[in-house]
């Protein structure tokens, strides 16, 4: 489902956090085995689409403008939910420490949107206070986002992969 344009990066990356919050509520209220591998399939396409516009096209344009640290712990906080989602479609809910899985997932996602989203510090504040024309890279970032909804729906994404997977690939 294309959902409606926001008007700027930030925005998008926000809207985003809130549609994973919700579905991490709706999957720890979960009871049934198959709404429970649904939920767990929804959170972890999200959250590699998420991850893979941040990394491709919003954490390099402010690459030099913000702190680098900011960007290097965003990148391995990535890594780790990288390594939880791949666990986490490699299995279903009848698999030992599924739910647990998911339950940690969620609590480093909070952690990673609590550091972004910080008030005065957090990467956005930061983000704001730069040159960075925000509503242009919103758009480049939600056209990549809707190419890679329609290869969820018609083919399904590619594990998650890692910076050092990628890395070492390179």
């Amino acid at each position: 489902m294309a959902s409606k344009k926001p008007t700027d990066a930030i925005a998008l990356l926000k809207e985003d956090h809130r549609k994973v919050e919700a579905l991490f509520e709706m999957f720890e209220k979960a009871r049934a085995s198959g709404r429970k591998q649904a939920l767990a399939h929804e959170i972890c396409t999200e959250l590699k689409i998420h991850t893979t516009i941040e990394e491709e096209i919003f954490y390099p344009a402010f690459r030099g403008k913000i702190e680098d640290d900011t960007l290097d712990e965003a990148y391995v906080e990535h890594d780790g939910a990288k390594v939880l989602i791949n666990d986490i479609e490699a299995g279903g809910p009848e698999d030992d420490f599924h739910d647990a899985k998911v339950h940690v997932l969620s609590e480093e996602i909070k952690h990673h949107i609590k550091e972004e989203e910080a008030p005065s510090d957090g990467m956005f504040a930061q983000c704001r206070k730069t040159d960075v024309d925000l509503v242009a890279l919103g758009e480049a970032m939600w056209t990549r986002k809707q190419a890679l909804l329609d290869q969820a729906k018609t083919g399904g994404l590619p594990a998650a992969r890692t910076r050092v997977v990628q890395l070492v690939e390179a």
